[in-house]
């Protein structure tokens, strides 16, 4: 009975929402972006826009490129070869592919350097490596969490620590896992990702970009200064959030007695814009790359524009081992962590983030 009241139960989730200006010194929009690392989809929607501009334009084009590649030894992520020619000169990130974070050993590096290992008892146990157990195992630990900083090891790559953990890849525990790839870097360097990992099955990828104008959009009327929404005068952050939410999806939101698929309607109070541009880009999608987007829809508003407000939505990957910065990351029935900017004309932005059960709270 006890385990039956237990898969009943809805898990827990958390909302953090806040406000704040672009321009205020203490503003942390760009540290929020800059440490979520494994990101999948982001979406924007622009009300009362027909068109995008040639400058977002541009933007969205230039989200790619980022890698896949099978099989690679993991080994593969700690030479001094690699270290020396993309861990220092940029932000590389990678993330282990068609892994799940809640059964099987998954992978993620970091661009400040971390290489971040979740692995199950077995794995860990053969490995030899040190570790801690995962927050989110239960009373009997099955998994374990092991961080290795490669900028720390590229130091003394004739240390004892550098030789064992090398030894523990390449003979005693060897573990090949797929990956995305992807190098943020500035300036002409003579390394690609591509031919320094030629020798295996290696392709480069673009984004996929859906763009589109939702005609006759019930939209939810918000005041950047009412972040808990204001009776019959504005909508709080948490309906605008479901709201967006049904809006991606392109769920109907008109409660029609006939629709067996949704009875969601857009929260009161409502207006009708003619035109809403909704633009959704998924992928490996960088956190510069995103920091770009949002900068570009900063100053959407610098011309008179009639949308009071644009919205940037942006998803991680479920089984990314990590949330923001090295924060532990779970699945347990969602895996989610994602935020949300609703951008003002005025230069106010509200920031919502989202993550599921297994997770610390949003930094």
């Amino acid at each position: 009975m006890a385990t039956l009241r237990r898969l009943r139960e809805v898990p827990r989730h958390l909302l953090v929402c806040e406000k704040s200006n672009f321009g205020h010194d203490k503003s942390r929009h760009r540290h929020l972006v800059e440490t979520h690392y494994h990101n999948y989809r982001v979406s924007f929607l622009i009300p009362e826009c027909g068109i995008l501009s040639k400058e977002l334009k541009n933007l969205v084009m230039e989200t790619g490129p980022y890698y896949f590649v099978k099989n690679l030894p993991l080994h593969e992520l700690i030479t001094h070869e690699f270290i020396h020619s993309f861990v220092k000169k940029g932000s590389f990130y990678a993330l282990t592919y068609n892994t799940n974070i809640d059964e099987d050993n998954t992978v993620a590096l970091l661009p400040n350097g971390k290489l971040i290992l979740s692995l199950d008892k077995d794995t860990y146990e053969e490995t030899g490596l040190q570790g801690r157990p995962s927050k989110y195992s239960g009373r009997k630990v099955m998994k374990f969490i092991v961080s290795i900083d490669l900028m720390d090891l590229s130091f003394n790559l004739n240390s004892k620590k550098y030789e064992r953990i090398s030894w523990s890849f390449k003979e005693k525990k060897p573990l090949k896992f797929d990956f995305l790839l992807a190098w943020h870097h500035t300036g002409a360097e003579e390394s690609t990702v591509m031919s320094h990992f030629s020798s295996y099955r290696i392709q480069e990828h673009q984004p996929k970009i859906a763009l589109s104008t939702v005609t006759e959009l019930q939209c939810p009327v918000l005041r950047s200064s009412a972040l808990q929404g204001e009776p019959e005068a504005a909508c709080s952050a948490p309906e605008l959030l479901d709201w967006l939410g049904a809006v991606f999806s392109h769920t109907e939101l008109n409660n029609e007695p006939h629709n067996f698929i949704s009875t969601y309607c857009c929260p009161q109070p409502s207006t009708v814009v003619a035109k809403a541009y909704l633009c959704t880009i998924t992928g490996f999608i960088l956190p510069e790359k995103i920091c770009l987007l949002l900068e570009q829809l900063r100053h959407y508003f610098d011309e008179p524009k009639l949308a009071p407000w644009v919205t940037l939505s942006v998803q991680g990957f479920a089984d990314s081992p990590v949330s923001w910065r090295e924060n532990e990351h779970g699945f347990r029935k969602g895996g989610e962590h994602l935020y949300n900017f609703v951008i003002f004309n005025n230069q106010d932005y509200w920031l919502q983030m989202a993550v599921g059960a297994n997770d610390d709270c949003p930094p």
